[in-house]
């Protein structure tokens, strides 16, 4: 076994031409719309995980450690109520070959989190109509999974990258429920930005004093 990138550790059966590891089903539960989401970076001081869900919606460099060295976070992540799986990014204007590679990055770990007894919930994402060939490569079907549209609907040509992708996922993976980091989002369930409930609680806070 090769002593690099992680094969050190598992070595997972894969799907498709690229051999991504598959990340199991998760089933609806009633919890997911009442659950605080928080960006990863803000995990490990978090001083109550049994109530909050954990979400890669930000920045690779912040979760970068994840995939350097996986085993030294399990312990903390295992006490969150639901875990996301890491959102490395499939820009559209990265070469073709990195957006594969961060796809197959995303399903290792996410993988490796499930048979280490975190509860993981598969996160979806795609670049331009090119990416449909591998983008759903190792996602379960009829799952619950999440997606974010945060950045995308501001410049036409993202919106309709972000709007033709939605419409792909839906029709190959047919999800029981959907979570959108970001905007809301008719017919998902919205997860709020970290910001805006950091902004939120300010302005209650000025309120009640």
């Amino acid at each position: 076994m090769l002593n690099f990138e992680n094969l050190d550790k598992a070595a997972y059966p894969g799907t498709g031409d690229f051999d991504i590891p598959e990340i199991p089903s998760f089933g609806f539960s009633g919890e997911l719309a009442k659950t605080e989401f928080i960006p990863y970076n803000y995990a490990r001081t978090c001083g109550t995980p049994e109530n909050k869900g954990v979400h890669f919606f930000v920045d690779d460099y912040q979760f970068a450690r994840l995939w350097n060295k996986p085993d030294i976070y399990l312990e903390k992540l295992r006490q969150f109520k639901f875990v996301l799986a890491p959102d490395f990014s499939t820009y559209s204007d990265m070469p073709r070959a990195m957006q594969i590679y961060n796809h197959y990055r995303k399903h290792w770990i996410a993988r490796y989190l499930t048979v280490h007894n975190i509860a993981v919930i598969p996160t979806i994402s795609w670049s331009t109509p090119d990416s449909f060939e591998w983008c759903f490569d190792g996602e379960p079907r009829g799952s619950v999974v999440a997606i974010s549209n945060v950045s995308c609907l501001r410049n036409p040509t993202a919106r309709r990258l972000f709007d033709l992708g939605f419409k792909k996922m839906k029709e190959v993976l047919q999800p029981s429920a959907i979570l959108c980091y970001g905007a809301e989002l008719d017919g998902t369930i919205n997860i709020k930005p970290h910001y805006t409930r950091i902004k939120e609680a300010r302005e209650n806070g000025r309120t009640r004093s």
